[in-house]
């Protein structure tokens, strides 16, 4: 085989040019430093869902950084379960076209605070394999590097494919805990999975599979009520959008989470109105023929609640902490749909059960009034809307741990998948004024003095230290 320090001379000996030769000079690097399980590769063809163009060098640092994250951070960054976004922040910025310098100052701005992983113990890495002496390590965070290595190896062994398929999709019994798993902290193991999936980075799949490992199951018995409750239910799937108003209805529903629960969808909603929670659950079944639609409706409706949520009169526009989750987690279902090797029947499960979480995020937040009004009520400070590329600028510059620039591509990957469905009376969000005008939002809330976000945004007490709109 040539060197690659010989390449070019021997591409030009042959009468080939020195730009084809630096073209295959990079492939062959590439082909050396092939994305395993345990190292990361990005390349400038691959940006993920928003196919923004890309460079050899923002490809290079965004490689770099991802590869001293998986190395040298745990999942958490305090012993509260505070998640460490770094990898999901360096692979939205590489999607939405920030530059070396941009990634490099994203990784900055987050790495100083981040924990180290804990030891791995060799002993108990083979242990895993068993799923009665797994059990007893699921939920502690004290095992992530464990459960990390375990499903490194896995990989290793299978390719991130096969070990998706047998530990998450396989439907036997510690298939079923993990994907539950995947749900918990706000849905950031399958954050974290998405952009394994997105990117087909096995190090940052074994990554998600292991954060969920570590993660709790409070959502588990609400779920799977709600999927068993739905399954004896005869009833046509209403609009999103109408289940949405539905909640906001229902007061025992709307005012069962108070600003002092600790998990406001666990103490609050589930604990005082259970048997709401699953009566309007129920009613969320997706047949396997609408995948498509229901997964873009899911996505808008998502993004239509966020939106109409970050506007409350006479304040500053801001985005619910929480509900941005429900917006920035979107493109994962977009990504298991594209590939035919996982079971439809799960890509219909996990929407059902995010649709089921939103209309509980919903609820839990003290159901804001959402409306297309309100969205068309907002006019930007300088009263000039400018197109979404022209304010990545902006998104670069912020000081951010990841949770604006995700969602401002989130965004930006939701209006491109719902351009095929504009004329659908189930689409909320349509048009490039109103998705615009949402970049726009996202934008404005994010440079905005005081809080970032507002935690409950349908209590107006949560919105007491957002600075009035001037």
């Amino acid at each position: 085989m040539i060197k690659p320090s010989r390449l070019s001379s021997a591409f030009i000996t042959k009468g080939i040019s020195i730009s084809t030769a630096s073209n295959c000079t990079r492939i062959h690097r590439r082909l050396n430093t092939m994305a395993t399980a345990r190292t990361i590769q990005i390349t400038p063809e691959n940006t993920g869902l928003w196919h923004q163009k890309q460079t050899e060098a923002a490809a290079q640092k965004a490689t770099a950084l991802l590869q001293e994250d998986l190395e040298k951070h745990h999942c958490y960054f305090n012993k509260m379960g505070f998640h460490n976004h770094i990898s999901h922040h360096l692979l939205s910025l590489y999607g939405v076209g920030a530059s070396p310098e941009d990634i490099q100052k994203g990784y900055d701005d987050n790495a100083n605070y981040q924990r180290s992983p804990y030891k791995v113990h060799p002993d108990q890495v083979a242990e895993l394999k068993d799923f009665s002496k797994a059990k007893q390590k699921l939920g502690k965070e004290e095992f992530y590097t464990d459960f990390l290595v375990f499903f490194q190896s896995e990989i290793d062994k299978k390719g991130w494919k096969d070990v998706l398929d047998d530990y998450l999709f396989n439907g036997d019994e510690r298939s079923e805990d993990l994907l539950l798993r995947m749900f918990e902290g706000f849905m950031h193991p399958l954050i974290q999975l998405m952009y394994g999936i997105e990117w087909q980075q096995p190090a940052i799949v074994a990554m998600g599979l292991a954060q969920a490992a570590v993660h709790g199951d409070n959502m588990k018995s609400y779920l799977l009520a709600a999927e068993e409750a739905a399954r004896k239910s005869s009833d046509k799937m209403p609009h999103i959008t109408a289940l949405l108003t539905e909640v906001t209805n229902n007061e025992k529903l709307a005012k069962a989470a108070a600003l002092e629960d600790g998990n406001k969808i666990r103490d609050g909603v589930l604990a005082r109105a259970y048997d709401e929670a699953i009566s309007v659950s129920a009613k969320v079944k997706v047949g396997e023929d609408e995948l498509e639609k229901r997964t873009v409706e899911m996505y808008n409706a998502a993004v239509y609640l966020a939106s109409a949520a970050a506007i409350r009169e006479g304040k500053e526009p801001r985005f619910d902490f929480f509900l941005m989750h429900h917006v920035n987690v979107g493109p994962i279902f977009l990504a298991i749909n594209s590939h035919d090797w996982i079971p439809t029947a799960t890509k219909v499960r996990m929407l059902e059960w995010k649709i089921r979480f939103d209309l509980m995020q919903h609820a839990a937040r003290a159901c804001a009034p959402i409306s297309l009004e309100k969205i068309e009520s907002y006019v930007p400070k300088k009263d000039v809307l400018k197109p979404r590329n022209d304010l990545l600028p902006r998104i670069y510059a912020l000081h951010d741990d990841g949770h604006v620039c995700k969602l401002i591509r989130a965004l930006g990957v939701c209006q491109d998948a719902s351009k095929k469905y504009e004329d659908q009376d189930w689409i909320p969000i349509k048009g490039d004024e109103t998705w615009t005008k949402l970049h726009q939002l996202v934008t404005e809330s994010a440079e905005g003095e005081g809080p970032r976000w507002v935690r409950g945004a349908g209590d107006a007490e949560a919105w007491k230290e957002i600075p009035d709109r001037k």
